[in-house]
């Protein structure tokens, strides 16, 4: 039995929109998501039909829930839960931006594993630029 509402920050996760639950809160708390040009708790709870933008990494995405799930799918069955709605202009900006343009990170041999502080400092560096 499907549910008829989910929790937009659980929703957004769960089809794979966002990598963490907690990135997905975060991102309703700071206004990335949207519902009719109306910022979004982490807790509204989305039902089916509805058309909701989403600010990723400077990109505007729109999506139609198709179906909602509150478990975490692969991501051919998470695919079947919404229709992306995004603009080819958009889609296209989105596709000159990250494909082709990153190449793997280098550490210098010897230094072994960044800690996780190191880690942390890296992805709030990456945040920043991306944001």
């Amino acid at each position: 039995m499907a549910a008829e509402k989910v929790r937009i920050d659980k929703w957004l996760w769960s089809v794979r929109i966002f990598k963490s639950r907690s990135i997905a809160t975060d991102a309703c708390k700071s206004g990335n998501v949207k519902l009719k040009g109306k910022n979004l708790k982490p807790s509204f709870l989305v039902t089916k039909g509805e058309f909701i933008t989403v600010k990723k990494n400077g990109f505007n995405m729109e999506y139609k829930v198709i179906d909602l799930i509150s478990k975490r799918v692969s991501a051919t069955l998470a695919q079947e839960c919404y229709e992306n709605l995004t603009s080819d202009e958009e889609m296209n900006k989105y596709k000159d931006w990250f494909i082709g343009k990153a190449r793997p990170e280098v550490r210098e041999k010897g230094i072994g594993r960044p800690t996780k502080r190191e880690r942390r400092e890296l992805d709030e560096f990456k945040d920043d630029i991306f944001e």
